[in-house]
Order: C-alpha cells, then sequence, then structure tokens
C-alpha cells in the first residue's frame, strides 16, 4: 500500500508518515520499482498504535520507547499520565478561576484589570503583611470579587489577616454569606470554624439566618460560635444552646456573657435564670458544670435568678454554696 493510501485509510497526512519515518518511528518495509514507499500491513498496525498512544498524551519519544523496548510495560508510564493530567487541569481550573474572578469585577480598562490581578496575587503571597494589605485594599481601593475574599478567609491561617478579610467582607455587599455557608460542610474542621467565625462578623438578616441554622450543626464548635454570634446579635434562638455550653464548659465565659446580654429586662432575664437552674438542678450536672451554672446566673437580671441564688447558698456542694453567697452579697451590693 502507497503512502497516499495510508494516508487516506488512517487519516495520518503523508507529511506525517514521513515525519514518523524520519524519527524512526514507522519505515516502510518495501520499496516499488520506482521508489515509492509501500507499507505492510504491520507498518500499518504500527502507525494505529502510535495513533493510540498519541491520544493517551505521549510524546513521540515516549511512543518509540514504548513501542520499540521488549521489557517496556505501561503501568508507570500511564500512572505518570495521569499525575501529569491532573496537574494540567489544577492549572487550567485555577486559571479559568482567575480569568473569570477578573471577568466579575468589570474592569473598566487594562489598567483596573491588572489592579484586580495584582490584588488577587498578593491574597496568595507567602508574607502575612502583603495578604493584610491586599486585604485592606480589597474593601477600600479594588474592587475584588466575594469569592476571592471568602476562599482567602476559609484558607488564611493569621488571625490579624483573618481579621482583616472579615472585615473586607462585610464590606463587600451580597453573596459573602451563602459561601461561606458553604465552608460550614468543608470535611476539614478548620477550615468549618474559619467559615463561621466569618459569617458572624457580617451583618443582615440574612445572615442571622444561617446562623441559626448553624445552631443544629453537627460540630459543636460551629454550633457554639454561632450561637455567641446569635446572643451578640440579642436572638433568643441560641439560648438553648448557649446553656449546653455553659454546662460543657465550652467557652462558657464567652457564653454566659451572651446569656446575660440576652437578658435584656426582668422577663427575659427569669426565662434564662429559670433555664439555668432546670440544669442545676438535674441529677445528671456533674459538680464542675453545677460550679459553672451558678456562676452564670450572676449577671442574669429579675427576681427568679436572685432566688436562685439564694436557694443554692444552702446547696449540699460548698462549692456552690459558697459561690452563690458570693454572687448574691455583689447583687445585693449593686
Amino acid at each position: 500500500m502507497l503512502i497516499g493510501e495510508v494516508a487516506h485509510r488512517s487519516g495520518v497526512s503523508a507529511r506525517m508518515l514521513r515525519h514518523y519515518e524520519k524519527l524512526g518511528l514507522v519505515r516502510p518495509s518495501d520499496r516499488t520499482g520506482s521508489g515509492y514507499r509501500e507499507y505492510r500491513d504491520e507498518d500499518i498496525r504500527r502507525i494505529f498504535h502510535i495513533e493510540s498512544l498519541r491520544s493517551l498524551g505521549l510524546s513521540l519519544r515516549e511512543i518509540g520507547r514504548a513501542l520499540d523496548d521488549p521489557g517496556f510495560t505501561p503501568g508507570r508510564l500511564v500512572g505518570d499520565l495521569i499525575e501529569q493530567t491532573r496537574a494540567r487541569i489544577a492549572a487550567e481550573t485555577e486559571l479559568l478561576t482567575r480569568l473569570r474572578r477578573i471577568d466579575a469585577a468589570e474592569p473598566a480598562g487594562w489598567d483596573d484589570a491588572l489592579r484586580v490581578v495584582a490584588l488577587l496575587r498578593a491574597l496568595g503571597s507567602a508574607s502575612e503583611d502583603t495578604r493584610q494589605r491586599a486585604a485592606l485594599a480589597a474593601a477600600d481601593e479594588v474592587p475584588v470579587p466575594v469569592e476571592a475574599l471568602v476562599e482567602a478567609a476559609l484558607g488564611e491561617t493569621d488571625p490579624h489577616v483573618a481579621g482583616a478579610l472579615r472585615w473586607a467582607l462585610a464590606r463587600s455587599g451580597d453573596g459573602g454569606p451563602a459561601l461561606l455557608a458553604e465552608g460550614l460542610d468543608s470535611p476539614e474542621a478548620v477550615v468549618r470554624e474559619r467559615a463561621v467565625r466569618a459569617l458572624a462578623g457580617l451583618p443582615g438578616d440574612g445572615t442571622t439566618a444561617l446562623l441559626r441554622t448553624a445552631l443544629a450543626h453537627p460540630d459543636p464548635v460551629v454550633a457554639g460560635r454561632a450561637a455567641l454570634a446569635l446572643g451578640g446579635r440579642g436572638d433568643a434562638d441560641a439560648l438553648p444552646t448557649l446553656v449546653e455550653m455553659v454546662v460543657d464548659g465550652r467557652n462558657d465565659t464567652d457564653a454566659a456573657d451572651a446569656l446575660a446580654a440576652l437578658a435584656t429586662d426582668d422577663t427575659t432575664g427569669d426565662g434564662i435564670a429559670a433555664g439555668l437552674l432546670a440544669r442545676l438542678t438535674d441529677p445528671a450536672t456533674g459538680p464542675a458544670a453545677r460550679g459553672r451554672l451558678t456562676q452564670a446566673l450572676a449577671d442574669i437580671p429579675g427576681p427568679a435568678a436572685a432566688r436562685a441564688l439564694a436557694g443554692l447558698t444552702h446547696d449540699e456542694d460548698p462549692a456552690v454554696a459558697l459561690t452563690a453567697t458570693y454572687l448574691l452579697r455583689l447583687r445585693d451590693g449593686r
């Protein structure tokens, strides 16, 4: 079969076939009397093998090795190709994400586009100072897409930079709360905590609703951070979680402060005091937890908290009785 017919049947151009011959990949087995290349069936099979391997991403040098080395095994080469392909996909995905973010910033000209590029690079810098300056600039100088700020906030390890990113997110408008809420489902505990911390710093009814949902999160750190944030917003939905935090000793001081902040008058104070007293009198509550619950009554206004402390001055646990006596004297001295 002459080269033209081989090219027609195989789909490989005559020029490429000559290139393969030059590289030693395929050599026509015969020549006609006029000197034309003549390919046999085994030559054509080799051409199809070459094209199949090319479709996998192998270089022509690797293909030559694969076809000519009797001891060659495909396993390692295929593994390398998998890793190379993954790396290429990751790089292309990163580029696509960067381009989308630049597009979302709606730059008016190349100067604006280049400023966005510079800021996105700065947010990924190894320098904490550079990242912090970028976060502050994102809030005031350059319109950085909220997706970039959320990604940076969820990956930030430095507390000062994280604070600057949360501040930038609070000034970035809509979109941030929903994206941060997705971070609450991360398999990494540290990412979940960063997400709820950032969410707690954002204003708005939508954010408050997301924090209420987070109260039922299986991660107690997420639920606790959400409860503290809601307590600071005066949201009574946080009450049960805050009481449990006092019982469990998880950020119990902050939880007690949040309970006191929620007790805005004697009526709400009496309700909170009743919840604390119910756990105090529960036989399943241990001594350490009873001590924390007693201390949490200190700043709760209203007669119910005062009566609870008065009753606890005669508690069978000397530590609880002593604490209640001290706190009651402080209340009487106000």
